[in-house]
């Protein structure tokens, strides 16, 4: 199910709600569902570097499926078009039901729910970057990114405050965030539109099909929270670490080292945020880019070292 397409509230006559989904041109498919569970909270995760000169964040969110919701990581994706910028979509409450508006690109942020995705979208605008000349300039006070790839860089500690995540709410209505849309994001709403890339949508697929990323399987805690890019590298080596206990190319012995290194940076970030407000310092964000490439690296090596021990065991004479 393609849930960054549109879904509009369609009958009040039959006794349950239902949305039509709107999927896009290349299907003709169209499924009625009724959402009355509200979506988990976002889960806290550290974003990865920008991969290279003009693309833009687009934060990671809870859409709904045959098995209920799933996490769609964080990903930072090229645009469609130079100067347009990325409003999320957002679940808002409406007669009784969930609702996913869908995210789109345009010239101009519009309203996404009030919803505080971290990283520039604090719930209003976003203020991880700008577009100056035809080229994306970075704030690098709120994103992750590496200056020796990507030069277009500004500093802007002035938004910081507003737009560290310290509500993890995930949609809008009752019990969660109530804001509305304010003049400007109803001028941006009447703006030309573009929907998601292809690269969104197959992004999104790919997180549907992975059952570490059902919110009934992972309570919350996706096994792969962020990518630097689709199809490109994951960003939370617990997913790894997980995929490994259950194929069996990790030991109980490698997979308790493991869990420990991975608890003592996850313990390190969230006392380096406490110290700073919530937020990490680009060296902070360095370091820790550090530790999980690190961390990486370690994964692979011992399931390496796995597999060659099961193969040698199969080639050893019985």
């Amino acid at each position: 199910m393609r849930l960054l397409t549109t879904i509009r509230k369609y009958s009040a006559i039959s006794a349950l709600a239902c949305l039509i989904c709107a999927l896009p041109a290349t299907s003709a498919a169209s499924i009625a569902i009724s959402i009355t569970v509200a979506p988990p909270a976002l889960p806290v995760y550290v974003q990865p570097p920008c991969p290279t000169d003009g693309y833009i964040w687009s934060p990671g969110y809870w859409a709904w499926g045959p098995e209920g919701y799933y996490w769609v990581p964080g990903v930072w994706v090229r645009p469609p078009q130079v100067g347009v910028l990325w409003t999320p979509g957002y679940w808002g409450w409406g007669s009784g039901i969930y609702v996913w508006h869908a995210g789109y690109w345009g010239p101009h942020i519009g309203f996404y729910g009030g919803v505080n995705y971290g990283f520039g979208y604090s719930g209003v605008g976003f203020f991880g970057g700008t577009w100056i000349g035809g080229a994306f300039h970075y704030n690098t006070a709120v994103t992750n990114v590496n200056t020796t790839v990507v030069r277009n860089v500004y500093v802007n500690r002035t938004v910081i405050n507003n737009t560290t995540v310290v509500n993890r709410v995930s949609y809008n209505g009752p019990g969660g965030i109530t804001a509305r849309p304010t003049a400007q994001e109803q001028v941006a709403a009447r703006e030309q539109h573009f929907q998601p890339t292809t690269n969104q949508f197959a992004h999104e697929r790919t997180a549907a099909q992975d059952r570490t990323q059902l919110a009934s399987v992972n309570h919350g805690r996706p096994g792969n929270v962020a990518m630097d890019s689709v199809n490109g590298r994951r960003f939370n080596q617990q997913g790894r670490i997980a995929n490994g206990v259950a194929n069996g190319s990790l030991t109980p012995r490698q997979t308790a080292h493991l869990e420990n290194r991975e608890a003592n940076v996850n313990r390190e970030i969230h006392n380096d945020r406490q110290a700073n407000g919530g937020k990490l310092t680009p060296q902070e964000r360095q370091q820790v880019n550090h530790q999980q490439n690190n961390m990486s690296r370690q994964i692979h090596q011992d399931k390496q070292r796995t597999e060659q021990h099961k193969e040698h065991n199969e080639k050893a004479p019985r």
